[in-house]
C-alpha cells in the first residue's frame, strides 16, 4: 500500500467531517512527504522508561528512525521500525546502511552528523548506493525541484530538508522579523546564560499580537506533523492562551537541559548538530554506542505498515517494548481499541508501552474498554517525571504503561 493510503487509513476515521473532514484530507497530503529527517523524541528518556533487558523484542514508530537506531545500543533481539511515511523509512534505512557500511567512525560521524560535508557524496555512491532498499534507493535518487537527486541533501545541511527542517527556518526568520534571535541562544556558556537570552531574545514573541494570532491557526502547525486531533488537545491546555502553551515549551527546552547535552536544541536553535561535542549529538551518533549500533545493525527491521496490521502479523506474547510516539493522538476509539486489541495479545509479560500526548493527559482511559487495561499500570506522577527529562520538549505528556 502506497504512503498517501496508509496515512489516509491513519488520518480518515469517524471524527473525519465537516470541516474537520478537510483539514484532515489537506493533512494527509502533507504528511505523505519527509516530514521528519531526525526524531524528536528523546530515547534517552525512552530508554529509561523501558529499563530493556538483553534479548528484548521492540516495536516503534520509525519517523527520522534516530530512536530506532539508539535502541540497538540495549543489545535487544529485534528492533522493529513501523511506519507509515516511505519517506521516512527511506531516511531510517540511509542511516542504517551509512552505520553498517561506511568504513569507520568518523565517517559516519562526517555522513551522517555533519550532513553537510562535500566528501559526502563520495561516501554515498562508494559505500551506501549499492546497499540501499530498493524502496529507500528510489526515494534517494529521485530528483528535487532543484535538479539534483535527494541524495545530495547530506552534503546541503540534510536536517535542514524535511518539513519539520524548513518549519524551523521558516520559524528562524519569523523571529527575527519580530525582533528576536533564536540562534543566540547558542552563546550561552551555561543555564543562567541560558534563561538570560531566553527571555531577552525569544520570549518576547510569543506575547506579540501576530504570533497570538498564528497560534491560533492549525495549518501553522502542520510541518510539525501536527494534525487537528492534536490540535484541540493543546488547545484543551492552554488555559492562558496558545502562545502561552508554546512559549512555556520552548522556554522548557531552552532553559532545563544545558545546550551542549541536548540534541535537539541544537537543532532547533544552530539547524545542525555540533560535532564536536559527544554529548551534543543525537544518542544513536555518540561514538560510545558506535560499535554495539554496528555489531547489532541488522536486527533493525522496517516495516511499511500501520502499528496495529504489524502487530497482527507477530505471535502472542512475543513484544516486550512498544514505543509508539504520539500516533495514539490520530486515533479515534475504534481505532484505539484494534490497536490495544493487539498490544494485549502480542505483550509479554512485564512489557511496557511509551508513548507521548500534544496535551498532558493520556488518551487511553477515556477511550479503551476496562477489560483492554485491566492487566496494565501506570502511574501518572512516574510519568511526569519522564516528561520532565525529555530533552525535545515539544509535548504536553510522556505515558508509561507496564503490564502487570
Amino acid at each position: 500500500m502506497s504512503s498517501k493510503a496508509l496515512i489516509a487509513s491513519a488520518v480518515f476515521n469517524s471524527t473525519t467531517q465537516g470541516r474537520k473532514g478537510i483539514a484532515d484530507k489537506l493533512f494527509a497530503h502533507w504528511f505523505s512527504r519527509l516530514v521528519h529527517a531526525q526524531i524528536w523524541e528523546d530515547p534517552q528518556a525512552d530508554l529509561q522508561a523501558l529499563q530493556l533487558h538483553p534479548g528484548a523484542n521492540i516495536v516503534t514508530i520509525s519517523s527520522g528512525g534516530c530512536n530506532a537506531l539508539a535502541y540497538l545500543s540495549a543489545e535487544p533481539a529485534a528492533v522493529h521500525a513501523v511506519d507509515l511515511n516511505g519517506a521516512h523509512l527511506a531516511m531510517l534505512n540511509i542511516k542504517q546502511t551509512a552505520i553498517k557500511h561506511l568504513p569507520d567512525y568518523d565517517a559516519v560521524l562526517a555522513y551522517l552528523g555533519d550532513a553537510n560535508h562535500p566528501d559526502n557524496l563520495k561516501r554515498y555512491k562508494r559505500h551506501i548506493r549499492q546497499h540501499l532498499s530498493e524502496d529507500a534507493s528510489h526515494f534517494w535518487e529521485s530528483r528535487t525541484i532543484t535538479g539534483k537527486p535527494r541524495y545530495h541533501y547530506f552534503t546541503d545541511q540534510a536536517y535542514q530538508h524535511g518539513l519539520l527542517g524548513r518549519f524551523i527556518s521558516v520559524a528562524h526568520n519569523f523571529v527575527r522579523l519580530l525582533g528576536g534571535d533564536m540562534s543566540k541562544m547558542l552563546e550561552a556558556r551555561n543555564m543562567q546564560e541560558q534563561r538570560e537570552i531566553f527571555d531577552h531574545y525569544i520570549a518576547p514573541v510569543f506575547d506579540s499580537s501576530l504570533f497570538k494570532l498564528l497560534a491560533q491557526q492549525p495549518l501553522a502547525l502542520y510541518s510539525l506533523g501536527v494534525p487537528l486531533s492534536q490540535f484541540a488537545a493543546l488547545k484543551k491546555d492552554a488555559g492562558e492562551g496558545l502562545h502561552v502553551l508554546f512559549k512555556e515549551r520552548m522556554r522548557h527546552l531552552s532553559c532545563d537541559f544545558p545546550l551542549d547535552q541536548n540534541c535537539f536544541a541544537q537543532q532547533a536553535f544552530g539547524r545542525r548538530y555540533d560535532i564536536r561535542r559527544q554529548a551534543a549529538l543525537p544518542m544513536y551518533l555518540q561514538q560510545a554506542h558506535f560499535f554495539s549500533l554496528r555489531r547489532n545493525i541488522d536486527r533493525l527491521h522496517a516495516h511499511h505498515l500501520t502499528l496495529t496490521d504489524f502487530l497482527r502479523t507477530q505471535p502472542r506474547a512475543s513484544m516486550d517494548a512498544y514505543i509508539f510516539l504520539d500516533a495514539q493522538d490520530w486515533m479515534d476509539q475504534s481505532q484505539l481499541i484494534s490497536l490495544w486489541e493487539e498490544v494485549n495479545r502480542t505483550a509479554a509479560p512485564g512489557a511496557r508501552v511509551v508513548f507521548r500526548t500534544a496535551g498532558q493527559s493520556s488518551p487511553l482511559e477515556p477511550a479503551l474498554p476496562t477489560a483492554l487495561l485491566s492487566t496494565w499500570h501506570t502511574d501518572t506522577g512516574h510519568n511526569r517525571a519522564l516528561h520532565a527529562i525529555d530533552r525535545s520538549a515539544i509535548y504536553g505528556g510522556m505515558h508509561l504503561y507496564q503490564k502487570n
